[in-house]
């Protein structure tokens, strides 16, 4: 009973609120809900006085409506799921300085269950059978439809809209991660000059090469916007889109003149291992609001140079080697990744027992180093070809890891389960299946698991963007569209 009424008041008012209303310190009121100390009477009482009120309120106000997300080149649904949230992750990727309402998992150590937010996915698409083979049987599971994924390029939904043959549904925010490989470091950066086709080919004679190739298929997101609406949109990309030419001040332009406006935010590049993502991977990301579906306060703070912090739309950092007021976390090792992870000769999971068994072809190529276990994990690339990072080497390739290799574990790559966790998916998401499960239809394999995996943006980063627009929502949109 006891423990019960701390939780639900911790969760109704939040860590910070509560301790400021009993006047103790907020690592108590962390204590008590996880059960290593007890309130004082006086304290247990106040609590019950609380939660009460907390109720008669709560059974005063209307209910919060969802807020409706439209995913675009949605993949395996990594920015999804951080958008949804309510998913386990590793509780050294989250700093209870900044966010101590992210308690515990219920029943599983070292573990954070992030909380559910507003925001709930009515429509995904890609091209990728493999990104659906992944995406549907889990968001099913969370309440998806099954009509909600579009096995289908964005260009013939778009076309198809315009003729009259399919609908796009209303949606509060638009999300999408358009094709990067054109844009990327790793990649040969042909950027608008893409050879590739809107279907994932190569162009054929009767294909547009101006707007149908991935390097421009963000023009297709901007009609989606265009059409949709939302008060909200958001676009990502790896950074090195950032560097090519005037790119990114085409992008940020062409969205602000899509329909009756949208206010663009300068585009930001976030350091995934700033938000306690244990991966040194980079996005950059575009946030766009519909000029009419602002209030008077936000259009003020929005024309700003620099925006006001209370309106600036990216998350604040939790990790970093700077310690800033003594709020950051160091930056999380992969080694806390693999720490209650088997063999995968040992593991029951399939994602877990399913690695890479290309052999070591020296360091003269990519993915032929292992990953250093006290530092964030290396980038997980999607175009690989099997040459994934080594989990550890032998010593006669330059293996560091002595004291593994000592008790008779072997060279291997990393397996599809640690690139998942070091992408910060849980454990839960299924990405290796055999067709006897759900049909072929659902059949997964490792070749795929990797490249769907390191397409995805980390759902621990996307959940950062997503609390923080959930937290600006009230503030910035007009109260009859709330």
């Amino acid at each position: 009973m006891m423990n019960d009424i701390i939780k639900e008041t911790a969760t109704a008012y939040g860590v910070k609120e509560l301790s400021k209303r009993l006047k103790v310190r907020e690592k108590t009121v962390l204590n008590w809900r996880k059960g290593k100390t007890k309130p004082s009477k006086e304290n247990f009482a106040k609590l019950g006085r609380l939660n009460q009120d907390w109720i008669k309120q709560a059974l005063r106000q209307p209910v919060i409506k969802d807020l409706k997300v439209m995913s675009l080149f949605s993949g395996c649904g990594g920015m999804d799921l951080g958008f949804e949230g309510d998913f386990d992750v590793l509780s050294e990727t989250i700093n209870p300085l900044i966010h101590p309402e992210w308690l515990p998992a219920e029943n599983r150590t070292n573990w954070v269950r992030l909380p559910a937010t507003r925001f709930k996915t009515i429509f995904a698409n890609d091209i990728c059978r493999a990104g659906k083979a992944a995406w549907a049987p889990h968001f099913e599971k969370r309440g998806a439809e099954k009509n909600y994924y579009h096995l289908e390029s964005i260009v013939s939904l778009v076309k198809k809209h315009k003729n009259g043959e399919f609908n796009f549904p209303d949606a509060d925010i638009v999300t999408g991660g358009f094709p990067c490989q054109d844009f990327s470091v790793a990649g040969k950066r042909k950027g608008f000059n893409s050879s590739k086709a809107h279907h994932g080919d190569n162009f054929n004679d009767d294909d547009n090469p101006t707007e149908e190739n991935r390097g421009k298929l963000y023009v297709w997101m901007r009609h989606v916007v265009e059409i949709v609406r939302p008060k909200i949109f958001i676009a990502e990309n790896v950074k090195g889109l950032a560097s090519l030419s005037n790119v990114k001040e085409i992008i940020e332009n062409d969205f602000r003149n899509v329909g009756s406006g949208y206010l663009v935010s300068p585009a930001k590049i976030l350091y995934a291992p700033d938000y306690g993502v244990p991966q040194t991977r980079e996005r950059i990301i575009f946030i766009g609001f519909r000029k009419d579906a602002l209030n008077s306060n936000a259009l003020k703070a929005f024309s700003k140079d620099p925006v006001p912090k209370d309106f600036d739309p990216y998350p604040q950092k939790t990790h970093g080697t700077s310690f800033l007021n003594g709020t950051l976390l160091s930056y999380v090792p992969v080694k806390h990744c693999f720490k209650d992870l088997p063999e995968p000769e040992e593991s029951l999971d399939p994602s877990q027992r399913t690695y890479s068994k290309a052999k070591w072809y020296g360091r003269h190529c990519q993915g032929q180093n292992e990953v250093d276990l006290n530092k964030p994990g290396p980038t997980i690339r999607s175009e690989h070809h099997g040459n994934i990072e080594f989990r550890r080497l032998s010593e006669k390739h330059g293996g560091k890891h002595l004291d593994e290799l000592a008790n008779g574990l072997k060279e291997r790559r990393l397996t599809i389960r640690e690139c998942a966790r070091i992408q910060t998916f849980p454990d839960d998401f299924q990405f290796v299946r055999d067709q006897k499960e759900l049909g072929p239809e659902f059949k997964l394999s490792g070749s795929e698991a990797y490249k769907i995996i390191g397409n995805a943006v980390p759902p621990l980063l996307a959940m950062h963007l997503a609390w923080r627009l959930q937290e600006m929502w009230p503030r910035i949109i007009k109260e009859e569209l709330q």
